[in-house]
C-alpha cells in the first residue's frame, strides 16, 4: 500500500510539474512528510529529509517538463541568463541553512511560500502588478537569489516563486510557466547535492538515505512523476487557467494548514 501510494503521488507530482512548471515539490514534500511520519522518522530530520528527497525527485521531472515547454517556444532565455548565478547562490545558502535550522523554520518557510502562491492564485484579478516588466541589475539579481533560497529551503523547483514574480511583472502566464520549468533544472541538481552533503553523517535517518535524500522515496516517486510530467505540460495549453489556479490555490491552503498544525503540535 505504501508503494502504491507513493507511485500515485509521483503521478500527481509529474502532472503538476508539467501544468505549472513548479517541479512538483509542493506535492512531494507533504506526501513524503506524512510517509516518514508514519515510519516514525525523528521530527528534527524529517523535514530536511523531505526537502532533500523532493529536490532529487525534481531533477528528472524538471528536465522532462522543460524539454516539452521548450518545443512550444515560450522559454525566456534572457531571464534565465540573468538569474542563473544568483539562483545558484541562493540554493547554496538554503542548503547550508538546512544543516543548522530547526525543523520549525523549514516548515514555516514552506508555509510562507505556499500561502503567498495561493493568495496570488486566488486573488490574481484583484492584486496589482509590481511593474510593467522585470527589472534589471541588483533588483533582478535579488529576485534570483530569493528564487534559489526559497527553493532550497522549501524543496520546490523554483517555479512557484519565479512564476509569481514574472506574472507580477506583466509576463504572459505561458511564458512564466515555461521559464519556471527551466529554473527547476537549475535548482534541482545543486539543491539535491547540497542536501546530501548537509545530511551526511546525521543520525536518525531511515535506511537507504544518502544524507538528506531518501533513495527509497526517490526510486518510488520518480518513475510515475517522469511519465506524467509530459502529460501535464501538454495539458497546460488546453485547460482553463481559472480552474487550474483555483484548484491549486485550495490545495496550497490545505497543505499550509497542515504544516501550521504540525508547528503548533511541536510547540506544545
Amino acid at each position: 500500500m505504501l508503494a502504491l501510494a507513493l507511485l500515485a503521488s509521483g503521478a500527481v507530482v509529474g502532472v503538476l510539474s508539467g501544468l505549472f512548471g513548479v517541479g512538483g515539490g509542493t506535492v512531494a514534500v507533504p506526501v513524503l512528510y506524512e510517509t516518514f511520519r508514519w515510519l516514525e522518522v525523528a521530527d528534527d530530520v524529517r523535514m530536511p529529509l523531505c526537502i532533500g528527497t523532493s529536490l532529487a525527485i525534481i531533477i528528472p521531472t524538471s528536465i522532462s517538463s522543460f524539454l516539452t515547454h521548450r518545443r512550444h517556444g515560450y522559454v525566456d532565455w534572457s531571464v534565465l541568463r540573468a538569474w542563473v548565478a544568483p539562483i545558484l547562490c541562493g540554493v547554496i545558502l538554503g542548503a547550508i541553512a538546512a544543516r543548522y535550522a530547526p525543523a520549525t523554520v523549514l516548515k514555516l518557510a514552506f508555509v510562507c511560500v505556499a500561502l503567498a502562491t495561493a493568495l496570488r492564485l486566488a486573488f490574481a484579478e484583484r492584486l496589482g502588478q509590481l511593474g510593467a516588466d522585470l527589472p534589471s541589475g541588483l533588483r533582478m539579481a535579488g529576485y534570483g537569489l530569493s528564487v534559489g533560497a526559497s527553493s532550497s529551503l522549501v524543496g520546490i523547483g523554483g517555479g512557484l516563486v519565479a512564476n509569481m514574480l514574472m506574472t507580477l511583472h506583466g509576463r504572459p502566464l505561458r511564458q512564466a510557466i515555461a521559464t519556471s520549468s527551466a529554473i527547476g533544472v537549475i535548482v534541482s541538481f545543486p539543491g539535491a547535492a547540497g542536501y546530501i552533503i548537509a545530511g551526511w553523517g546525521t543520525s536518525g535517518l531511515p535506511p537507504f538515505s544518502l544524507g538528506f535524500v531518501s533513495l527509497i522515496g526517490l526510486s518510488l516517486l520518480v518513475p510515475a512523476s517522469l511519465l506524467m510530467a509530459r502529460v501535464g505540460a501538454g495539458v497546460a495549453n488546453r485547460l482553463s487557467k481559472q480552474r487550474l489556479q483555483g484548484a491549486f490555490a485550495l490545495y496550497l491552503f490545505f497543505v499550509s494548514g497542515r504544516f501550521l498544525f504540525s508547528v503548533v503540535q511541536s510547540a506544545s
